[in-house]
């Protein structure tokens, strides 16, 4: 499991204060708004920074970092990612877990075959949807509903699914849209 993950991404300078826009990665941008602090990562250091204040424009967040107070320092940081603690996520319900601890899950059919690896979480709106990249290289798509969802075991690194009829029929070669 992950102990890190990322919530942001820094996309630009904005006024000249150092403020800078991020674009968030994550499905609650509004948390951004509650952090004191984020790990900040660029090609040449991680480290904890400190959040002054943080607002939304549009679809990107404005953020006040402690110690950045020129647009000339914020361009420095440009492209940097932004990443919070396990302790700092949201809290999960039962039967929630967070995206990044899914992939790369072994997924197993509820019949005991093992059909392959969960290799991406996408976000639908209604459901989440699991790309499972297939023993035989083709990818599927599994809607992540109770009915093809029977089991997660983190701690083994599992899934267990069960194929609803003609699911597999659908499964498309990798890297094909």
């Amino acid at each position: 499991m992950q102990d890190k993950f990322q919530v942001g991404a820094i996309a630009s300078v904005h006024g000249i204060k150092g403020e800078v826009k991020v674009f968030p990665t994550t499905d609650e941008p509004e948390k951004l708004k509650r952090l004191k602090s984020v790990l900040m990562r660029t090609d040449r250091e991680e480290r904890e920074i400190r959040i002054q204040s943080a607002r939304f424009h549009k679809n990107m967040v404005i953020v006040k970092f402690d110690g950045i107070e020129s647009p000339e320092e914020a361009q420095k940081y440009r492209g940097a990612t932004l990443w919070i603690t396990r302790e700092q996520a949201v809290p999960l319900q039962d039967h929630e877990y967070y995206q990044a601890d899914l992939v790369g899950l072994s997924v197993v059919a509820d019949d005991g075959e093992k059909l392959g690896t969960l290799t991406d979480v996408l976000g639908t709106g209604a459901n989440d949807v699991y790309e499972i990249t297939l023993q035989d290289g083709r990818t599927v798509l599994f809607p992540a509903i109770k009915d093809c969802v029977k089991d997660v075991d983190l701690d083994a690194g599992r899934m267990t699914v069960h194929v609803l009829e003609g699911l597999l029929d659908l499964a498309r070669p990798s890297g094909s849209a």
